[in-house]
């Protein structure tokens, strides 16, 4: 497959996806997601309109979204187990399948901009650990303190998912964070997201890219990775053919290759993009556990923003345009 001779350079992001709970909070409270998926997308336009290349507008959006404390990256992050943060995060091109992984990290500010140094320094392509934090130490990467990360509000949801994990005697873990008070309301259920960040772009000269970072798992596991660093699983991006970042069940998604299976069926069977997401989100991932969703730009701009839950912090610009976000299912994309 061939880059089309018309595109439309666009991005597309996506913060978690999850179940519904407008019943429970403010429309100012959800105005406060959509705004900043708004101010998200206007960051990284500016790049865009500005001829960077896709994995640099990519990994702008990305690095906003990780700035943000309502999403489950970089700062705002939850916690471990051990009450600890373990972040991941991938970058990938498509002109020529570069590709850079972290996973484990917990002193780098920004994931997503060590995945991209990774890549661009075409070393190893995945990295884990102190290993990964010393890699970016040395490429000039922002280093802070571990407690950089924690919020008060992660540290209640820790709390209240090992509390009833005590009660019932039964490991737990969640999807995204746990507790919220009345006052810090999300417009999806915590208890029930899937939470990740993403991005996926089509530049000025027709090439792709994607980029996802993620917290992981309210009370995973320490050393426990889902599918956002695993290239073909939560992030891929191949030329002429599509950008992919997933959220959801890294477990499913890792064993469904969700992000290639995507790429897959529209390079191999000639399925649009919509119908390939559609395929792979409705119908190879739900018999695996694999709720969620999952954003793809393919090679002429046309844009997919698919999920099987109710919700998706989701949102798209153009080089010249207008943000478009949504949350809910049966949201319209429309301005902040």
């Amino acid at each position: 497959m061939t880059t089309s001779t018309t595109f439309r350079p666009v991005i597309a992001i996506h913060g978690g996806a999850g179940t519904i709970t407008r019943a429970s909070i403010t429309p100012a409270q959800q105005q406060a997601y959509r705004d900043a998926l708004r101010d998200v997308l206007q960051g990284a336009q500016q790049k865009l309109a500005a001829g960077a290349p896709a994995e640099e507008v990519a990994v702008e959006a990305v690095r906003l979204l990780e700035e943000c404390p309502l999403f489950n990256a970089g700062r705002g992050a939850v916690f471990t187990a051990d009450a600890t943060h373990e972040m991941d995060a991938c970058v990938m091109r498509g002109r020529d399948l570069a590709c850079g992984s972290l996973a484990g990290v917990s002193t780098v500010r920004n994931p997503v901009r060590a995945a991209l140094a990774l890549m661009e320094a075409g070393g190893p392509v995945f990295m884990i650990g102190e290993a990964a934090e010393r890699f970016a130490q040395a490429q000039g990467c922002e280093m802070v303190a571990r407690d950089w990360f924690s919020t008060e509000q992660r540290l209640t949801q820790l709390r209240t998912v090992q509390a009833a994990a005590l009660a019932s005697g039964r490991e737990q873990v969640a999807l995204d964070h746990t507790a919220q008070s009345q006052t810090q309301a999300a417009p999806l259920d915590e208890r029930k997201k899937m939470g990740t960040v993403g991005a996926v772009v089509l530049d000025a000269q027709g090439q792709l890219a994607a980029a996802t970072s993620t917290g992981g798992l309210t009370n995973k596991k320490p050393g426990r990775v889902g599918d956002s660093p695993v290239v073909g699983a939560g992030t891929y991006a191949k030329h002429g053919v599509v950008a992919v970042s997933c959220t959801g069940v890294g477990e499913a998604f890792i064993r469904g290759s969700a992000a290639h299976t995507v790429a897959a069926r529209i390079e191999l069977l000639g399925e649009s993009v919509a119908e390939a997401t559609a395929e792979v989100i409705h119908r190879v991932l739900p018999p695996l556990g694999g709720d969620g969703g999952l954003i793809a730009v393919g090679a002429d701009g046309e844009v997919s923003l698919c999920f099987n839950s109710e919700g998706m912090y989701r949102g798209q610009i153009g080089i010249d345009g207008e943000a478009l976000v949504a949350i809910y299912a049966n949201d319209a994309l429309a301005p902040a």
